[in-house]
């Protein structure tokens, strides 16, 4: 019996511009056509409906099952950039084995297996001087004991800001988990998030912790948090500030100690003016906002961004590290981005797959950067003003939302330092600390403030 998959390995499906990128965590064989049965459904018309198998061993190999168009495999020396001239081997009714980072065409799709990206990766790109103002901003908030709101544009970057705010917190040590409001149903979003007891409805044979209780001591991102229906707020509500969750089918609360990282492109004031999000939760959740710039607006970080997606993509096919052509890195910087830095990261993906030399080209990108003309960013002298941040008022505010937290923490825990401390997710010194710092007289062991 063939071993389960390396749970490292991804595919990925490139379809003219359109990039897909599909899990293949310890799967053995993924059937790969254009009919929806498919464990990889892939709808273009060069494709049959049952075109291929990759058996996913090892050794990984590629069957063709008597397709139309055929299967193609690209020989390695091509893709290791020894040769200028792609050979392909074609495949019909018959299985070759392949490497990790092979291109592998059926009919017109290109489908590739690599290997997946950390998921958390340490470094962080900040060059441009409003990317660095906010990260200063985030480093100091991130000590406090209070909520934060990420604004900005889908693809911007938000979730990569909350893992560094988690990281420079005291929760670095326990765990970061992370939901996207706007995925789920109803139904599983309550189900992800509350957890569930055992026969709480049909498919519950056992209980499950939701993210609430598993991010226990740690960091809970809210990504999408705009998207949630008016029930869910109301129950998110409720567990903000009882710091308790109950289980769907359950009957006991259960105490949770959970920091919220929460995030939206939307304009969550104007929603709540037109009654689509509830005022209470907009700002027990908005302790401190940080909005993030565009893309655009960072052409210092932009050549960084791609050259570490370059680094990363060649390592994950296995290649040696692809170089940037001037023409790719000047269409690059021409382009207005309108997905931002995740519109970038899936057009240097596509680039690599494409390359078979050692440096993407023009013809490696897709049309909508090359065939038209793109908007030019505003030459240095009409750009606006950097927004100076004022310091003195940001830890004004960072301050006062905190020791409101302390405050709030004490009069719940009935002045116990202690106790009080454990719900804030600290050492009880630090809370002593804070307590001098801040000027809060420390209240007897059994009084109140």
């Amino acid at each position: 019996m063939s071993e389960p998959a390396p749970p490292e390995l991804e595919l990925v499906v490139l379809a003219g511009d359109a990039l897909k990128v599909v899990a293949l965590d310890g799967r053995l064989r993924v059937s790969l056509g254009r009919d929806e049965t498919n464990d990889v459904p892939i709808e273009h018309p060069s494709v049959s409906r049952q075109h291929a198998v990759l058996s996913l061993g090892p050794p990984l190999v590629i069957e063709d099952l008597g397709s139309a168009n055929g299967t193609s495999v690209h020989e390695k020396s091509a893709l290791a950039g020894t040769s200028k001239t792609e050979r392909l081997k074609r495949l019909r009714n018959e299985a070759q084995e392949i490497a990790i980072g092979a291109s592998v065409l059926l009919g017109a799709v290109s489908v590739v297996v690599r290997r997946q990206a950390p998921l958390a990766p340490e470094g962080v790109i900040v060059a441009d001087p409003s990317t660095r103002a906010l990260y200063a901003q985030a480093e100091r908030a991130a000590q406090a004991l209070i909520n934060v709101l990420l604004l900005g544009e889908t693809g911007a970057g938000k979730e990569v800001l909350a893992r560094f705010i988690h990281r420079r917190s005291p929760r670095r040590e326990r765990p970061f988990l992370a939901l996207n409001c706007a995925a789920f149903s109803e139904s599983l979003l309550e189900s992800e998030l509350f957890g569930h007891e055992k026969g709480a409805f049909t498919g519950a044979v056992q209980s499950r912790p939701g993210l609430f209780e598993s991010a226990e001591g740690g960091t809970l991102f809210l990504d999408e948090v705009g998207e949630l229906p008016p029930v869910m707020q109301v129950k998110l509500l409720r567990v903000i500030e009882e710091r308790a969750v109950l289980r769907v089918g359950g009957r006991t609360p259960r105490a949770v100690d959970v920091r919220f990282v929460a995030a939206t492109n939307r304009d969550l004031e104007a929603e709540v003016r037109a009654g689509r999000f509830r005022e209470d939760l907009f700002y027990r959740l908005d302790g401190l906002t940080l909005s993030i710039p565009p893309l655009r607006e960072r052409p210092a970080e932009l050549e960084l961004l791609a050259r570490s997606f370059v680094l990363t993509a060649s390592r994950q096919l296995e290649r040696a590290p692809l170089a940037l052509s001037d023409e790719a890195l000047r269409a690059l910087a021409a382009y207005r981005w309108p997905g931002n830095v995740r519109e970038l990261k899936n057009v240097i993906d596509r680039a690599v797959v494409l390359c078979a030399d050692s440096s993407i080209g023009l013809e490696h990108l897709p049309a909508a950067l090359t065939t038209r003309a793109p908007a030019h960013p505003l030459p240095p002298e009409e750009r606006p003003a950097a927004v100076e941040v004022d310091r003195g008022r940001f830890e004004a505010q960072v301050e006062s939302l905190e020791r409101a937290r302390i405050v709030e923490a004490l009069g719940r825990c009935g002045g116990n330092q202690t106790q009080a401390a454990k719900l804030l997710g600290i050492a009880r010194r630090t809370l002593v600390a804070r307590l001098v710092e801040l000027g809060i007289p420390r209240p007897r062991a059994r009084g109140t403030l």
